[in-house]
């Protein structure tokens, strides 16, 4: 068995091939039972342990993360993940590979996936929520299929949120520090939540015609990034429906009546299956949230484990 660590994941799903490689996983489809959720795991009474197996002709393989929201106050990432991938006619395990990077790179991946269809194809100016892995990702994802030219940067710590705007800076983009954050809402052309907020930050009441919201955060019914607002004037889509189970920036808007389930427009298989047309028009709200699938591991591990044996 293969033991592919952190490098070797990282540099095998460059956002270019990733972001196309999920678009054609989501077409095929492939099996992802519901994700085993465990709360309140070890020492950690906000912690979370999850399970996301899923299997496809080829491959079969399973995910196993733990969400430690604490460890940012020990200087430490809050999310932990490790990916087994076996055959799928013998069931031999053929690599464990670094599922820190897998989760990451296929989050931002799915969300620049989303934003093909569903973001204004002239979008330049992005502002992210959250200067933690994932969010240190988002330019470069959103760079795959969007012009991005300038990001903006909210962080509760700032110290962080410097850190990030340095590195982009350095990447060749025009980033800069968000300090307040209702005017870089209101003035961006996608706006891309990462954080593990269980309050609302971000107000339908500063979106703008025309603008992209993608809500990565929120994987479980007490985590919210956007207030009911955003869902009542914008068209919803998510990457799974599951979502609407799972996240509490949907079950608070649908049990408050300002969504219905029937408002979803769409999940991401339709997008990519061309069964939903995503963004109509250049000035409506459209709206992305998503929590993640088994079906973007599978496809993140099966492409570093093909691009290993070659």
């Amino acid at each position: 068995m293969l033991n592919l660590d952190a490098q070797t994941a990282r540099r095998n799903l460059p956002f270019e091939r990733l972001v196309p490689a999920l678009r054609d996983a989501f077409v095929a489809g492939c099996q992802a039972p519901e994700r085993h959720h465990h709360h309140g795991v070890g020492n950690a009474d906000d912690s979370t342990l999850l399970l996301m197996p899923a299997w496809s002709e080829r491959y079969m393989g399973i995910k196993v993360v733990s969400v430690f929201p604490g460890n940012g106050k020990r200087g430490m990432p809050g999310l932990h993940a490790s990916y087994l991938l076996c055959d799928a006619d013998t069931g031999k395990h053929l690599a464990l590979i670094d599922g820190d990077q897998i989760t990451a790179r296929r989050t931002a991946a799915a969300s620049a996936l989303g934003a093909s269809y569903l973001a204004r194809e002239d979008a330049r100016e992005l502002l992210i929520l959250g200067a933690g892995r994932i969010g240190s990702l988002m330019a470069d994802a959103y760079a795959s299929v969007r012009p991005i030219e300038r990001v903006r940067v909210w962080n509760p710590t700032r110290a962080n949120a410097d850190r990030l705007v340095r590195d982009l800076n350095d990447q060749g983009f025009d980033a800069q520090v968000a300090t307040d954050l209702e005017a870089a809402v209101r003035r961006a052309d996608c706006v891309v939540g990462a954080t593990l907020s269980t309050e609302p930050l971000i107000r339908g009441a500063w979106l703008q015609p025309g603008v992209h919201v993608d809500l990565i955060g929120s994987f479980s019914p007490v985590m919210r990034e956007a207030d009911d607002d955003v869902f009542a004037r914008g068209r919803v889509f998510v990457d799974v429906f599951g979502a609407l189970h799972e996240s509490g920036d949907l079950i608070e808007p649908i049990r408050s009546g300002a969504l219905a389930e029937a408002d979803i427009q769409a999940d991401l298989a339709s997008l990519c299956r061309g069964d939903n047309p995503g963004r109509e028009h250049d000035d409506e709200i459209t709206v992305f949230k998503a929590v993640g699938t088994a079906l973007e591991d599978l496809a993140s591990a099966t492409l570093i484990y093909e691009a290993r044996q070659t």
